[in-house]
């Protein structure tokens, strides 16, 4: 983890600045660190009582949630050759156009899958924008694989401390 990440993570903003951070990997914006070390950085700096981790996936998915939508509504409202020429949007056309394939071919029950997996997590945001999926049901598939992904993440640092312990 950066230490300047790690010095917010410590701050009286800490929780604000883990919102930012995962509004940030939402948006397919989080180029400084693994998104998958997100939640067990989190728990490693704030502890892993059942307070702690509920805390910590509630912010997890509101904050991705937030920032795929944010994503969503630029792909409805931007389109895809806009987004493409975007320097901070850092996907190949090769890869959106198989994301693209995935979308026609499954329809919307792909976002939560690909928010669920490692290596696609929100891949399927800008699909879904482009093909005018209804906001409010992207919001809750994008909520529940994220939900999925992140309580996976959690789950396994916390298994893995208690075995260490």
């Amino acid at each position: 983890m950066p230490p300047w990440l790690e010095s917010m993570l410590t701050s009286e903003y800490a929780y604000l600045a883990l919102f930012a951070v995962f509004v940030l990997e939402g948006a397919m914006l989080m180029y400084f660190m693994p998104s998958e070390l997100i939640v067990p950085g989190s728990l490693i700096l704030f502890g892993h009582s059942p307070d702690t981790v509920l805390l910590v996936l509630g912010i997890a998915v509101l904050g991705a949630t937030v920032g795929q939508v944010a994503l969503f509504t630029l792909a409805q409202r931007g389109g895809r050759e806009w987004l493409l020429r975007k320097r901070w949007f850092r996907v190949s056309e090769d890869s959106l156009d198989r994301f693209d394939g995935w979308f026609d071919r499954w329809g919307p029950i792909v976002v939560p899958v690909s928010n669920a997996l490692l290596f696609t997590r929100g891949m399927l945001t800008v699909p879904a924008g482009l093909a005018e999926m209804d906001r409010r049901r992207f919001l809750v598939l994008s909520a529940l694989g994220t939900l999925i992904f992140e309580s996976a993440l959690a789950g396994l640092y916390v298994f893995g401390v208690d075995l260490l312990w």
